[in-house]
């Protein structure tokens, strides 16, 4: 073999090794990336699920002829708020997960309010249809919840995989940029509570 021919071997060695890393660095990142795009699907569906029951529990609600308006109104305008942000989540950043976390806990907290008001109302408390959406409002607050989980779940390979190094190095060239995780929402330690003591005696 000629003497020239070991440098070049070397280099196109070299060069593919480097190819390779870097396909195998985008093809892996790319699919993480996918996967954190589906958890946040998912947990978009679980708001928008919960929008949906606020919409028709407001509704029921309205039926009460003396029930609170400003409470009501607060409701409105915090689903309002909530549903008018719209996250791309190959591009999120962690201040738009916070305004995200911000306004879902404003409504979270108008929810609060508008059950534990209801309190005062036998005729709604009596109401099967308020009952049946209060059942599904607490089954939705945990899908919420799982949701929220499994979007951290996936994201944390993705943003351990472009950290890493040497991959650190190939995601700068790539524009891989490292996701947000949800943190807890402010108050989350008092959680809105949707159960009732319906046996309680006016």
């Amino acid at each position: 073999m000629k003497k020239w021919l070991i440098p070049v071997i070397i280099i196109v060695v070299i060069v593919f090794g480097l190819y390779r890393w870097g396909v195998n660095f985008n093809n892996t990142a790319v699919k993480l990336n996918e996967n954190i795009s589906e958890s946040w699907g998912n947990v978009q569906t679980a708001y928008q699920r919960r929008s949906d029951l606020i919409g028709n529990l407001v509704n029921t609600v309205k039926g009460a002829a003396d029930f609170e308006k400003s409470t009501l109104t607060a409701v409105i305008e915090a689903r309002a708020k909530a549903t008018s942000i719209n996250i791309d989540p190959s591009k999120v950043t962690p201040q738009q997960l916070a305004n995200f976390n911000k306004v879902q806990g404003g409504l979270s907290g108008a929810l609060k309010s508008l059950l534990v008001t209801v309190e005062r109302y036998p005729e709604l408390k009596a109401n099967q249809n308020f009952l049946k959406l209060q059942d599904e409002l607490t089954s939705t607050e945990n899908q919420i919840l799982t949701a929220r989980t499994r979007f951290n779940e996936a994201t944390k390979p993705y943003n351990n995989h472009i950290k890493i190094f040497p991959n650190s190095i190939l995601a700068g060239l790539f524009n891989f940029d490292s996701k947000p995780y949800f943190d807890a929402e402010s108050g989350a330690d008092k959680a809105p509570d949707v159960k009732f003591d319906f046996n309680k005696k006016e």
